[in-house]
């Protein structure tokens, strides 16, 4: 069997023959005066009907597969992921502005604790100031309870005799002293050992040097039965009011 193109090709030269062969038969049927007479313009007009014919064209559309090219440009991305890349974009300059206000944030709050904390610190240093002990143990340290010049007073009491007097006069001076002039954080329970250990911590060298030499000839006196010779009595009551002195008087002094 012929295909398609075979059959069309068998067609269109079939009728190319029949209007050959009506052109040559044109003149020999001229010459009778017959009215079934071919003419030209008849050959002609058949002509044009077969030029019309989608069989006989000269030309052909024809689909074919071919190769996209790859230098056209990609379609546009569609609307929506456009919204999505700017909405996350939008999020990420949020969120940067977010964290720089939470640092400032916190910088606020730290400040605002330091000046808490400051305050809070100056009321307790100025209670400490305040609430000094009248009493530690059984020794009246209440600074109205005792003589303006402690040392002379006491050397005084040792000079008549009265050996534990004087001593516990310098000693109650000592504390009164440490608690309300120099604000060390004696309690009414402190030993001779916490008021040596505060006094190293809160005074200079050379005061707690006297402390120190004060507070064991205390001890040595009232634990161990052993009274301290004249001349160590007589500078312990000397020394007593420069030792203990305000610092201010110091820097008066100084100046």
């Amino acid at each position: 069997m012929l295909s398609r193109s075979s059959r069309g090709t068998v067609r269109w030269m079939t009728k190319a023959a029949a209007v050959v062969l009506l052109a040559f038969a044109a003149p020999v049927f001229s010459a009778e005066p017959d009215s079934n007479v071919i003419r030209e313009a008849d050959v002609n007009q058949a002509v044009e009907t077969l030029k019309k014919d989608p069989d006989l064209a000269t030309t052909r559309k024809m689909r074919t597969l071919r190769w996209i090219d790859s230098d056209k440009k990609q379609p546009k991305k569609m609307g929506w992921l456009k919204w999505i890349g700017e909405l996350f974009g939008w999020f990420a300059q949020v969120s940067r502005v977010f964290i720089w206000l939470l640092i400032g944030l916190l910088i606020g709050l730290l400040v605002l604790y330091l000046l808490r904390f400051t305050k809070t610190f100056d009321k307790r240093s100025m209670s400490s100031h305040v609430v000094a002990p009248t009493h530690v143990r059984d020794l009246d340290i209440r600074p109205e309870s005792l003589p303006d010049d402690v040392g002379m007073e006491a050397w005084s009491l040792w000079d008549r005799g009265e050996h534990r007097a004087a001593l516990s006069l310098l000693y109650r001076g000592l504390l009164s002293r440490l608690a309300h002039t120099h604000q060390v954080p004696i309690r009414d329970s402190s030993t001779e050992g916490d008021c040596l250990l505060l006094s190293q911590r809160h005074l200079l060298p050379d005061r707690h040097q006297y402390v120190g030499s004060l507070i064991g000839t205390w001890q040595r006196a009232v634990y161990g039965g052993e009274d301290p010779q004249s001349p160590a009595m007589r500078a312990l009551c000397e020394q007593f009011d420069s030792a203990l002195r305000p610092v201010t008087a110091d820097a008066e002094r100084t100046a």
